[in-house]
């Protein structure tokens, strides 16, 4: 009895149904978007869109690029009501998008506001041995209240990262990472219409807690795209016919296979560069593995809503917990009536699948600062899905890149009952 007690209240605290926040959520959407920029015109290339984050801006200074990145602990609000303690830079978890082009003179300096050393490193960018970023082995750390500068000529192109190589299990766990991405210097090299750049991360937040735990190797249970997680997640927003580009990087402990509806994408880049045209294959499913990042590019020639999501089904769910006992099909009876005298408020729910929690309306309270496990809804009802997912909203007419609502869907293009 005291097993099923703690298993039991284990479950209760965990499994979240928040329908009331799923409808807040779904209304409010994610914080501080980027705001929408054009297509490009003529021998402009597309900006990248980071939704949810922004790209970091430079000034010039005797022909050099300079950028500032100010490590820190921050708020950052996963979810409306889910607020998290992470640290990051420039006020956010992943830090805003470095980007620059083939054949620049950068020079990024980064100021340390967190209570330990830090460093940083440009993964998969090819720079002198010093400015690496790997503390104690090609420099020194950065000391609290410490700014260092590390300054680089690129040359190379392609979808790279940065993140600390100081005490680098617990500050990348906690959110310290950001994309770096060099456009080729020919903007005609590699063209598309729009191009979107998400950042993955795998968090162990206990529910009712705000901060993560960094000792944590295998047990995660929030999963994010550009440190947002499902319903609060921003839509790409695309016009029909439009070539996409989606870049991907993941630095979290697990790989994520990303997977796209409606379409199938050819994977054109990797951490090490571009991929030639001819070597390029075709997917609807991309393994990103820990560590990398990814490019796929498609034609957007399917208009609707499409959902794009790691495919592991555990990463489309939020509070997780392997500490849940399998309570399918269990008559839970009279069980429930007494585990209710201890745990008020308690409800048995598994017996018949997870999906009878989107129908407990607001009948079930969860743990303060804590996302429900399946949110947000859709033109036709409760998705069932939270964590790493969002949509691609294809569309024929557009005024803006702004969320367009939902598809409707032409007569007849919709699955109808029959028995």
């Amino acid at each position: 009895m005291i097993w099923l007690r703690r298993n039991v209240l284990t479950a209760a605290t965990a499994l979240v149904a928040g329908s009331s926040f799923a409808r807040r959520a779904a209304a409010q959407g994610a914080p501080d978007p980027q705001p929408p920029r054009p297509a490009p015109q003529g021998g402009a290339r597309a900006p990248i869109t980071t939704l949810q984050g922004r790209t970091l801006p430079f000034v010039m200074k005797d022909g050099v690029k300079e950028f500032h990145l100010v490590a820190g602990e921050y708020t950052q609000e996963f979810a409306p009501g889910f607020r998290v303690k992470v640290w990051g830079y420039n006020g956010s978890s992943p830090g805003p998008t470095i980007e620059a082009v083939e054949g620049d003179r950068v020079r990024i300096l980064v100021t340390n506001k967190l209570p330990e050393h830090t460093s940083v490193h440009w993964h998969g960018v090819l720079l002198p041995s010093g400015m690496d970023g790997v503390g104690g082995l090609s420099g020194p750390y950065i000391k609290p209240g410490e700014t260092y500068a590390y300054e680089f000529t690129l040359r190379q192109n392609g979808t790279q990262m940065y993140h600390p190589h100081g005490d680098e299990m617990l500050q990348i766990a906690l959110g310290m990472m950001g994309m770096f991405i060099i456009h080729p210097k020919d903007p005609d090299e590699g063209r598309v219409d729009r191009d979107f750049a998400w950042m993955t991360h795998a968090w162990k937040i206990d529910p009712g807690t705000s901060r993560p735990n960094p000792a944590e190797m295998t047990d995660f249970n929030i999963w994010s795209l550009n440190g947002r997680i499902f319903p609060a997640t921003l839509p790409m927003v695309v016009k029909t016919g439009q070539r996409v580009r989606i870049r991907v990087g993941n630095l979290s402990m697990v790989e994520h296979p990303m997977h796209l509806h409606g379409h199938h994408f050819e994977v054109s880049g990797t951490d090490g560069g571009p991929i030639p045209p001819e070597r390029r294959w075709r997917e609807a499913t991309v393994q990103v593995p820990v560590g990398t990042t990814r490019d796929v590019e498609f034609i957007a020639d399917n208009p609707g809503d499409w959902a794009y999501h790691c495919h592991k089904s555990h990463h489309t769910m939020n509070a997780m917990s392997h500490a849940f006992p399998n309570m399918v099909g269990v008559n839970q009876g009279e069980a429930a009536a007494d585990i209710g005298k201890l745990v008020p408020g308690y409800m048995p729910m598994g017996r018949t699948g997870m999906a009878e929690m989107q129908s407990m309306s607001g009948m079930m309270p969860g743990p303060r600062n804590t996302s429900p496990m399946m949110a947000g809804r859709g033109p036709y009802g409760s998705m069932e899905m939270g964590g790493m997912f969002t949509t691609l909203k294809v569309r024929d007419e557009l005024a803006s890149y702004d969320d367009p609502g939902w598809y409707q869907a032409p007569a007849g293009t919709v699955a109808w009952r029959v028995a």
